[in-house]
């Protein structure tokens, strides 16, 4: 089985976000950039299911700062081939990554492309259904589970309030991984060093990107503080009167 996966840096959110002089992007020099925690699920997922069944894994990223570390920890955990793709990606919309990496995915021809769902800095949509478009093969998304058989792939498929649907679809196909079978493995720091020196980040070169089909952002702004909460007190009858005076200043009743 071929499998390919691919990934984006995102924002750290934990970090505190500010935006550049031109008003239309975020401040570079000290933003903090981490694998997409879907991203992270799909490669443990292609990894369950090489371990399964056997097979390839590929993991494809763009040259961002800080990717080393991602392909060298995706190799510790068992990932064969890790590939970067050359490029000026800053301020890269999802329209033009995905078509990026589908010159690359084209000349793999995997069985199964993962990746996923979605991240913290989807202006244009998600980059797998995207790239589905680009490679025409079908795409699903919101996979938290993922059985391989012949030439389909039964995956599992998380609706609101808890539903649980189970789809079968023809493989090539592209999946959005929302949750893999089980958390994430950790890797030592020591073995990720040790594909350091062991393992070898093949490059692939995009000379121009398209960013047709991707937002042009006129203006960023930082959110406003709004009022703090108010605590309302008493007994359940004296806050509902409360309430609904609330409601009658502002219109509501």
């Amino acid at each position: 089985m071929n499998i390919v996966i691919l990934v984006k840096l995102v924002p750290d959110l934990v970090e505190e976000l500010t935006i550049d002089t031109s008003g239309v992007s975020l401040d570079t020099a000290w933003l903090r950039l981490i694998i997409n925690e879907f991203d992270d699920h799909a490669i443990e997922q292609g990894i369950l299911l090489k371990e399964r069944g056997g097979g390839v894994v590929t993991v494809i990223a763009p040259d961002i700062e800080g990717v080393d570390d991602v392909f060298f920890t995706a190799a510790a955990k068992g990932a064969d081939r890790l590939i970067k793709i050359k490029g000026d990606f800053a301020g890269v919309n999802n329209h033009a990554l995905a078509r990026a990496f589908s010159s690359v995915v084209k000349e793999l021809q995997p069985d199964l492309v993962l990746t996923g769902v979605q991240a913290n800095n989807d202006l244009d949509g998600s980059v797998g259904p995207l790239l589905a478009g680009c490679l025409e093969m079908p795409y699903v998304g919101y996979i938290s589970g993922v059985l391989l058989s012949e030439g389909k792939s039964k995956v599992r498929k998380e609706y609101p309030g808890g539903l649980i649907a189970e789809m079968e679809v023809n493989l090539p196909a592209v999946l959005g991984i929302q949750a893999a079978e089980q958390p994430p493995r950790y890797v030592a720091v020591s073995k990720v060093r040790q594909m350091m020196k062991t393992s070898a980040i093949e490059e692939r070169t995009v000379s121009d990107l398209d960013m047709a089909g991707g937002p042009t952002i006129g203006r960023m702004f930082q959110p406003e503080t709004g009022q703090r909460a108010t605590m309302l007190t008493g007994s359940p009858d004296e806050v509902a009167t409360k309430l609904v005076g609330i409601f009658k200043d502002l219109g509501v009743l």
